[in-house]
């Protein structure tokens, strides 16, 4: 998949992520990859092994709402970034319709 997805969503390939292989289990770091044509997230474990995790089990840290980092749900930050997203678009329209008069 084209590294654009992933920052049209709010990640970076190579980003430090954490994820779980089951509910309730530990957590284990990885590095981010890419997004699979199935949803999943491809990403890295620490000893280089290729993983395929659901988005609800993988976390990437994210200032907080007092700057902090924390780590965060990563279908969290992806509802995020496209809500924003959809608001820049709506407001660099309606400034082009402002500017031409349309």
């Amino acid at each position: 998949m084209d590294p654009a997805i992933l920052h049209r969503i709010g990640l970076r390939p190579g980003e430090p992520v954490r994820f779980r292989r089951a509910d309730g289990g530990k957590w284990f770091h990885g590095r981010m990859a890419t997004i699979a044509a199935d949803g999943s997230l491809t990403l890295h474990d620490a000893n280089g092994a290729a993983r395929s995790i659901r988005p609800e089990r993988v976390e990437v840290r994210r200032p907080g709402s007092r700057g902090r980092l924390s780590w965060q749900l990563v279908s969290d930050v992806a509802i995020t970034w496209e809500q924003l997203s959809l608001f820049t678009e709506d407001t660099d329209d309606h400034r082009l319709q402002r500017r031409t008069g349309t």
